[in-house]
């Protein structure tokens, strides 16, 4: 596509513009605004959907939801407040660590439906 560009600029360049304007006087400025659509499409589009992902799942966590945290610690959720919540880590009942909502990287809910087998 750049070299269709550069073809039809260098085209009409040479025509021989009485006025003195051209297309290749705003060919830089047509480049900056490709490759900005280009940085946008490629960078900052899917930062965002993967930002609305993450927000997602953090407003839904649960009490008794298992959890990862950003350090990979595994607990279980056992309080949530606005921006904070309660883990408890390993079996010790002890072991109840307030976090932001932040460090969680996976949320995994429990199997309500668990089938039954002899």
């Amino acid at each position: 596509m750049l070299t269709f560009l550069n073809i039809f600029l260098t085209d009409t360049a040479s025509s021989g513009n009485a006025t003195g304007s051209s297309w290749a006087t705003y060919a830089p400025i047509i480049y900056l605004v490709i490759i900005g659509l280009v940085f946008y499409f490629v960078i900052l589009r899917p930062q965002k959907k993967q930002q609305k992902q993450m927000d997602a799942m953090i407003s839904a966590i649960e009490i008794g939801d298992s959890v990862l945290t950003t350090s990979g610690f595994y607990g279980v959720v056992i309080d949530v407040m606005d921006e904070v919540i309660i883990v408890e880590f390993g079996s010790n009942k002890n072991c109840r660590i307030p976090m932001k909502k932040t460090a969680i990287t996976e949320v995994e809910k429990p199997q309500s439906g668990e089938s039954k087998s002899e």
